[in-house]
């Protein structure tokens, strides 16, 4: 079976999108599809040897340094370009230009769509166009994804919780909760003690670590908040936060503003093979508080890692999280995350289990089973475009 992927985003670009594309065709080459993904190209990055990528021209994205739109006449020409038969599915995973170009490939060869909706963006629409009321934001968000959803064969929603967020929506189309599994090499164990080497850290210092875009609706600010609390009970702890994106300076003005310039480290992008891995295992306590996730693969990295876990449980991190698997679930108030954070930095018993549950659990999201389901889907949804085909020839 072949399957052809459209995305706006893709590696260099580091998020959930590029990590869960990369998973999932890591793993559907084992279960007989083979893919072709499209995707921009970035200035200055290499395309290295990954097979099956095609990248398009692109151009900037106002004010959004990290994202690149491609060029709709090169990305219609490359895909008018591909062989007539040359793939049985157009599998969308991004709403923009990426959604349109693929839903008319899809039409022009007569083959099903599906889209996988990565983000909530009723949220997100809040954060990058504030002077939008959000009344209107939202009306307008929803009206936007009942359109788009109504243009595919079927939707896959990271969790549950996002599956009910579309029922809401009204769309009618198909869902089918298929989350983003952990590839193998997510359970090998990084080094604590290299990655404190690396960022100036000492040995025994307590580390409190996000990883993750750095994003305003990733709620970084009310860890930052919160963790002022910690670090008045716990002197010597750091709050370490990994990632890059367009909130960095604002949260670097807000470190300085709570005088913990000497208690914060921005770590920026670490390589998801080496030092990210190394980052999880040196964490005492991985923390979030996002509002936003479809998902929340992050915490499972953490998991994975061993390290113990404080989190809220908003939408799609309530599929994901068990209090007391690997973590320890709080609400949204400072004053009961940073206890359950203290409680975890004074108890090295309590971690060890929590990191020990954590890990077992983890394992329980293979890679591997999340893309067999996929292939089964794919094929499912394709079965009725071959039994529609097989009717015309007979009469």
């Amino acid at each position: 079976m072949r399957v052809l992927l459209v995305s706006d985003v893709y590696f260099p670009r580091v998020n959930g999108v590029s990590t869960s594309i990369r998973t999932f065709r890591g793993d559907l080459g084992r279960e007989g599809v083979e893919t072709l993904l499209v995707a921009p190209r970035y200035p200055g990055s290499e395309d290295g040897t990954e097979p099956g990528l095609l990248r398009i021209a692109s151009a900037g994205v106002p004010k959004d340094p990290e994202d690149r739109r491609m060029r709709w006449g090169a990305l219609t020409r490359a895909l008018d370009a591909l062989p007539r038969g040359s793939f049985d599915l157009v599998h969308i995973h991004t709403p923009f230009v990426a959604h349109y170009a693929g839903v008319r490939s899809a039409r022009r060869a007569g083959v099903p769509a599906v889209a996988t909706y990565h983000t909530f963006f009723e949220e997100y629409l809040h954060h990058y166009v504030p002077a939008l009321p959000r009344a209107i934001g939202r009306f307008a968000a929803r009206h936007f994804t009942r359109s788009q959803c109504a243009q595919v064969r079927a939707l896959i929603a990271p969790s549950e919780p996002m599956r009910a967020v579309l029922g809401d929506y009204g769309v009618t189309t198909p869902i089918h909760v298929l989350p983003t599994g952990l590839p193998a090499e997510c359970f090998r164990s990084g080094d604590g003690a290299r990655f404190r080497a690396y960022a100036g850290i000492a040995p025994g210092r307590p580390l409190v670590t996000y990883v993750g875009r750095v994003a305003h609706e990733k709620n970084i600010g009310f860890l930052i908040e919160t963790f002022r609390v910690v670090q008045a009970q716990v002197g010597e702890a750091l709050l370490v936060i990994a990632g890059e994106g367009p909130a960095r300076e604002a949260l670097r003005a807000q470190v300085a503003s709570a005088g913990l310039n000497a208690h914060v480290h921005f770590a920026g992008y670490l390589p998801r093979e080496t030092l990210l891995l190394d980052c999880y295992a040196a964490a005492d306590v991985f923390v979030f508080a996002s509002r936003t996730e479809t998902q929340g693969l992050v915490l499972l990295e953490a998991m994975a890692q061993g390290t113990a876990v404080v989190s809220t449980a908003e939408l799609g991190t309530r599929s994901v999280l068990r209090d007391g698997a690997g973590a320890l679930v709080v609400p949204e108030e400072q004053g009961a995350f940073a206890a359950a954070v203290v409680r975890l930095l004074r108890d090295a018993a309590l971690r060890t289990e929590l990191g020990t549950r954590g890990r077992a659990y983890a394992q329980t999201w293979s890679s591997a089973v999340m893309a067999r389901r996929l292939a089964a889907l794919y094929r499912d949804v394709c079965a009725p475009a071959r039994e529609a085909g097989d009717a015309r020839i007979l009469g």
